[in-house]
């Protein structure tokens, strides 16, 4: 069975096209987009990979980000009519399997979907003041300072906001792995209701509530496996970006039963990418 992986990129085309060129396969079809302010030679992305266009300026914590994967996969939806996952990378991450043992576990978990995800409230995510509140990323200084009072208007009449429609919030990791029905439901459910996107549009990182809440609230919530198959480290005392790993991660990474790792940089990471390669070459081998 075809497997779609899309990358979503901003910098490092090293690191981009080191990633483009181990996951070629015939059974697999990549689709990139690099980030519209990200000054690259589109020609230099390894020919691996489709496209995807039109280019998105993808800001940290903003809609954009959601705006950007919505584009891709309307275009990967209708280019790929045969396939079973779309798989959604960073061009940071980096395969911990060899090809052939990725298949293998793609095609043992079909009929899954594979995405955290988290209810966000009392007794889970603390993260509901993402929505409850108006967040504007950048724009014009009048909407900037229209969100602000807004949100400034709530706290003082002690309200907040709730999701469109009786949506019930859940998060979690932005990375996921979704069927092609699902993601045709998904991008329906957009399509049919407008007033989601108006209202992601003012929710600080709805890319890590968007799609986690629309398949929670869809038939495909009984197929959801809550887990993306990464393994990540965070920093303590930190959580808005993932550290870089490096030759000394590649134990916990070999013993996690990740599919993928991150985030990978071509020069901090040179070691620990050699040496996934050499194990996933000896995996494959054996």
């Amino acid at each position: 069975m075809r497997q779609v992986f899309l990358i979503h990129a901003h910098r490092d085309l090293e690191q981009l096209n080191t990633l483009i060129a181990r996951l070629c396969d015939p059974d697999f079809v990549i689709y990139v987009h690099l980030d519209r302010k990200w000054q690259v030679d589109p020609a230099q992305v390894h020919p691996g990979a489709r496209q995807v266009q039109p280019r998105v300026d993808v800001r940290w914590g903003g809609f954009s980000q959601v705006r950007a994967m919505l584009g891709s996969l309307r275009q990967v939806i209708a280019s790929e009519r045969d396939f079973d996952k779309l798989v959604f990378l960073s061009a940071q991450d980096y395969p911990v399997l060899p090809n052939a043992v990725l298949k293998h576990e793609l095609a043992a978990l079909r009929g899954r979907e594979l995405i955290d995800t988290v209810a966000i409230g009392p007794g889970g995510w603390p993260a509901a003041y993402r929505y409850q509140f108006f967040h504007r990323e950048g724009g014009a200084l009048p909407a900037r300072l229209g969100c602000a009072f807004a949100s400034r208007a709530l706290r003082l009449a002690g309200r907040t906001r709730r999701l469109p429609g009786g949506l019930v919030p859940y998060g979690g990791s932005a990375w996921w792995t979704l069927s092609r029905p699902c993601l045709i439901h998904l991008l329906g459910q957009v399509d049919q209701q407008p007033r989601l996107a108006r209202f992601f549009s003012t929710v600080l990182c709805p890319d890590e509530m968007f799609f986690q809440t629309l398949v929670m609230a869809s038939p495909f919530a009984c197929r959801v496996l809550p887990q993306s198959f990464r393994y990540v480290q965070w920093p303590e005392g930190s959580a808005r970006n993932p550290m870089v790993l490096v030759d000394a991660d590649f134990e916990p990474i070999r013993a996690s039963g990740a599919h993928f790792c991150r985030k990978l940089d071509s020069v901090a990471s040179a070691g620990l990418r050699a040496r996934l390669e050499q194990a996933a070459q000896g995996r494959a081998g054996g």
